[in-house]
């Protein structure tokens, strides 16, 4: 996730694409080819996921998973149909109950269209349950180089991939016509060393630069070393550990049917809220 730079529309071309799938597809190789590949934060997410939905009140039996992480997942839900995160995702429409779309969705050079079609892939009333990387990911690497360029280059270009909100992820779920949709976020912290040791984590990640419109040039050897000066100058702890934020946000959401309950509409209602309560109604002064 490092390194990155935001591509920028030409004039009367089509809209950019974020991502440069072959590259994303070379990290993820060199990363699970690697003796000691960094896959605690799928871990993290796989925990997470099955805490999920253990506490929903269903038991699924077609589930299928969409991840550039196979092995791990396929280990953690053996039951399920395990498909890559392509622009096009290879899945049947209505074959399953549910759909995790699992930590690949701020790669997706459309998101709603990920969404869209994990929903569209889902039975009447099947559960659709995302887990993504949000936006409060790596901010302190992302404030440490803009600062240290600006200082070193004289201008500042965008070096962590952008993602999003967890606000603008849960809007997602309503464009997408999910039923009962749900965002909530855990903020994972984790120490490390310098700054050099998380962005080679990242590497050992899968998530190395893999923008479509990504610098072709290596950064200047003294723009890592101020970063790395700086995030140990704001964000060391007592013994000199520096702090990363990985911020997992996770979107649930139902295949629409007539079964699910639904909102009354507005002015419906044949009971006053006082009487529901079985308390004396006040009126505000004037």
């Amino acid at each position: 996730m490092t390194d990155f730079q935001m591509p920028s529309p030409a004039a009367g071309s089509e809209t950019p694409r974020l991502t440069d799938r072959a590259a994303l597809l070379r990290n993820r190789q060199r990363a699970l080819s690697s003796d000691t590949p960094a896959l605690f934060l799928q871990e993290a997410a796989i925990e997470e996921v099955q805490h999920r939905l253990s506490l929903v009140n269903r038991t699924f039996t077609k589930p299928a998973i969409v991840t550039g992480f196979p092995k791990i997942w396929q280990a953690a839900f053996p039951e399920a149909v395990i498909v890559p995160d392509d622009d096009v995702l290879a899945l049947e429409v209505g074959q399953f109950d549910l759909v995790i779309h699992a930590m690949a969705l701020h790669w997706a050079n459309d998101p709603v269209g990920q969404i869209i079609q994990s929903r569209r892939a889902l039975q009447p009333d099947g559960f659709f349950l995302a887990v993504s990387f949000g936006g409060q990911t790596l901010s302190q690497l992302r404030a440490a180089l803009a600062e240290a360029e600006v200082e070193q280059a004289g201008g500042l270009s965008p070096r962590v991939l952008p993602m999003a909100e967890i606000r603008d992820l849960g809007a997602l779920l309503q464009r997408s016509d999910l039923a009962l949709p749900v965002a909530d976020n855990l903020a994972l912290d984790v120490s490390y060393q310098t700054a050099f040791h998380l962005m080679r984590d990242l590497r050992a990640m899968g998530e190395a630069n893999a923008l479509q419109a990504r610098l072709r040039h290596p950064t200047r050897p003294s723009v890592l070393r101020r970063a790395a000066e700086i995030y140990q100058d704001h964000h060391a702890d007592a013994a000199g550990r520096i702090h990363a934020t990985y911020e997992l946000v996770f979107l649930t959401g139902w295949s629409p049917d007539d079964s699910q309950p639904k909102p009354l509409r507005p002015g419906s209602a044949t009971m006053r809220l006082a009487e529901a309560l079985g308390t004396q109604e006040t009126k505000l002064p004037d």
